[in-house]
């Protein structure tokens, strides 16, 4: 897999700290992504993947530490630093987040079209010609008929529901996407489909993403750098291919070989 060639870090993360009472989910997490360079964070269940996840896509504040964002003139931002608003601006533009249940990430009740294009409402799109020619288009892309864009995902498949969440975060051309074990509860055919997809998209746009999963397999096949979690803390951290095929950490070395179990 080829790394992403760029001088500046696109996102950056240092010190992430986060507890609940006395446990704590998260300990001293930092690691810079680059743009257009895709990161696993991977661990068993109770490791603090998605806690560090939800902490770096501002949708819950850590007890400590900081993450910065380069904005499109070249400014790294202070995430914690921003307004509300500025917060989920950033969320509707620049950033995308692919939830584990579609259904998290989706309205239901609406059609296809109208969740995709959504976004670009919030943007201050009004011509519904286009809008709906965008959804379409986008339908397209993420290999759902774009003659069900009046269907309601209630209606589709859990597949379908994923490749639509995608298309719904994707169609505002963001820089970032987080996303929560993306394939989890797929068949394993539908798994190999929708990845394949993910990683022509993730090459076509030159998207970053850091994508939270316990599948290794999953972890080799989108991700350039991987980053290892026990107990909240990041335990090891490199190249994907590095980390699975010489894992240093003991506690790697047992998920490598299948000794921890998902």
């Amino acid at each position: 897999m080829d790394t992403p060639d760029s001088q500046s870090p696109l996102l950056s993360v240092r010190g992430i700290c986060k507890r609940y009472g006395e446990r704590v989910a998260l300990q001293d997490a930092s690691f810079d992504l680059w743009p257009g360079e895709v990161l696993a964070v991977v661990g068993e269940s109770g490791s603090g993947k998605s806690t560090l996840l939800n902490a770096v896509a501002a949708r819950s504040a850590p007890d400590a530490g900081s993450v910065q964002f380069r904005d499109r003139d070249g400014v790294l931002q202070d995430v914690f630093g921003m307004t509300e608003a500025q917060q989920r601006l950033l969320a509707r533009t620049d950033w995308g987040f692919v939830h584990q249940s579609a259904a998290d990430g989706l309205r239901m009740d609406v059609s296809a079209g109208a969740n995709v294009g959504e976004r670009l409402m919030g943007l201050g799109q009004r011509h519904y010609g286009r809008l709906r020619a965008t959804a379409a288009e986008w339908l397209q892309r993420v290999e759902i008929d774009p003659a069900r864009i009046d269907d309601a995902p209630r209606t589709f498949s859990g597949g379908m529901r994923q490749r639509l969440q995608i298309a719904r975060n994707l169609v505002t051309q963001p820089r970032l996407v987080f996303m929560d074990e993306p394939t989890s509860g797929l068949d394993v055919s539908v798994q190999a489909r929708l990845l394949d997809m993910l990683r022509q998209l993730t090459r076509q746009m030159q998207l970053a993403a850091i994508v939270v999963t316990h599948d290794l397999a999953v972890a080799r096949l989108l991700a350039h750098r991987m980053v290892v979690m026990q107990r909240g803390r990041v335990v090891e951290s490199g190249l994907t291919d590095q980390v699975l095929d010489d894992p240093q950490h003991p506690y790697t070395q047992l998920l490598v070989s299948s000794v921890l179990q998902p």
